[in-house]
């Protein structure tokens, strides 16, 4: 007989797709205003329009204000999610500095999100950029870490299962990354465009990989009286399930 799946699976899933429909209405925005050229389009210098970067693309207004949220939402929930699977694998590591590190690099990831979001491209490119910076670089570390994490703890025999995928989705998001920039600095601005799309969606689909641990656990916010004890945080934030009896 299954077991029944805790709803906390649904988080990384609904967030990489929400995420990712975001980011594709505010390319249609744009591509609809005239802003870019279509992805599938080759790019003329000679146009009015400019390369369908993702910032670029969330750049003016309508698309600037959607781009805004979206990204503000991406990193709030984002956040969430790295302090929910620091706290599953908290009682499971051998080595707390990788799984602190890998913490505080999605953090610090997730508040680059949050500059590139709140500071375009027109009005401040350097701490833009800055942001694009902290979210790609911070963001592919934290995608390794966690691959090389999840085959050490192998939560419930699963490690290979969710291990593999990671560690290929971790070597797209990184591939990307370098493609990326390379073409980046030789002007091929359609192709750099389109890698920098690849980017990102492969490292949504990263995030979403989390469903399949989340879907053995339930996280509890835990209120005491004031005469009681306190709570940590990683008691407040506990993982409460029948299914979680393994160990490292």
């Amino acid at each position: 007989m299954m077991r029944k799946c805790s709803p906390w699976m649904l988080l990384p899933v609904m967030f990489s797709l929400f995420t990712a429909a975001g980011l594709w209405v505010v390319y249609f925005i744009a591509v609809e205003d005239e802003k870019i050229t279509p992805l599938s389009s080759e790019y003329k210098r000679s146009e009015s329009k400019s390369p369908p970067y993702i910032s670029i693309a969330g750049n003016a207004p309508p698309a600037s204000c959607v781009f805004s949220q979206v990204m503000n939402m991406a990193a709030f929930v984002g956040f969430i999610l790295g302090v929910l699977r620091y706290l599953q694998l908290k009682p499971r590591v051998q080595k707390p500095w990788l799984n602190v590190g890998s913490l505080v690099a999605l953090s610090l990831a997730c508040f680059g999100m949050t500059l590139v979001g709140n500071f375009q491209l027109s009005n401040d490119e350097e701490l833009h950029n800055i942001g694009t910076s902290m979210t790609f670089g911070l963001g592919t570390l934290f995608c390794w870490v966690q691959s090389f994490m999840t085959l050490k703890v192998n939560l419930r025999n699963e490690g290979k299962r969710a291990g593999i995928p990671r560690f290929l989705l971790s070597g797209a998001v990184t591939s990307c990354m370098l493609l990326y920039f390379a073409l980046m600095a030789q002007r091929l601005h359609m192709h750099a465009a389109r890698a920098q799309w690849a980017l990102v969606m492969f490292f949504l689909a990263y995030l979403g990989t989390f469903a399949i641990e989340f879907r053995h656990c339930r996280f509890e916010i835990v209120c005491s009286d004031e005469r009681e004890p306190p709570l940590s945080l990683s008691e407040s934030f506990s993982e409460v399930s029948e299914y979680q009896s393994d160990q490292l």
